[in-house]
C-alpha cells in the first residue's frame, strides 16, 4: 500500500494515501499547511493521482522521484502586499509540498503528467508485482 508523506515543512503524516484514511481530529481533518487536497485512483493497471492546484502554472510544478518516493511541488508569485485576509483557508496560495511513498508498486520510467483545469492529474503505471489479481482465501 501507498504511504502518504505530507512534507509540509516537516510535517508528516495525514494517514495513507490509496485507500486508507488520514488522521482526524473529532470530525475535522488537519492538512499541514503548505498542502493541496489529493484524489488517487486504484486502476487495474496504473494508479492516477489528482493534485487540486488552482493557479499553478504546469511550468512551476516539479516532480520527481527519489528513493521510491514521488516528491510533487508547486510555486507561484503572490504579491506580498496584497495578501488576502482569509477567514479560512484550506489549500495554500504560495508553494505546495507533498510526498507519495510508492512501495516498489509503480513503474517509475513510465510516470506521465498532464495539467488540467486546475488538476495535476499523475499517471503512476503499475509494476508487474503490483497487477496481481486478488484471491480467495478460504477460512477452515
Amino acid at each position: 500500500m501507498f504511504g502518504n508523506y505530507n512534507s509540509a515543512r516537516g510535517a508528516q503524516g495525514c494517514g495513507h494515501a490509496f485507500g486508507k484514511h488520514g488522521r482526524f481530529r473529532g470530525e475535522h481533518f488537519r492538512r499541514p499547511k503548505y498542502n493541496l487536497p489529493i484524489n488517487i485512483a486504484d486502476n487495474e493497471t496504473n494508479f492516477e493521482v489528482y493534485v487540486y492546484a488552482p493557479g499553478y502554472a504546469k511550468e512551476n510544478i516539479r516532480l520527481s522521484v527519489q528513493d521510491d518516493i514521488l516528491y510533487i511541488s508547486g510555486t507561484r508569485t503572490v504579491d506580498e502586499e496584497n495578501l488576502p485576509n482569509f477567514s479560512k483557508q484550506e489549500y495554500p496560495i504560495k508553494s505546495f509540498e507533498r510526498m507519495l511513498n510508492l512501495n516498489g508498486q509503480v513503474d517509475i520510467a513510465a510516470i506521465s503528467a498532464k495539467q488540467e483545469d486546475g488538476v495535476l492529474i499523475i499517471t503512476l503505471p503499475k509494476n508487474a508485482g503490483a497487477q496481481k489479481p486478488s484471491q480467495e482465501i478460504p477460512v477452515n
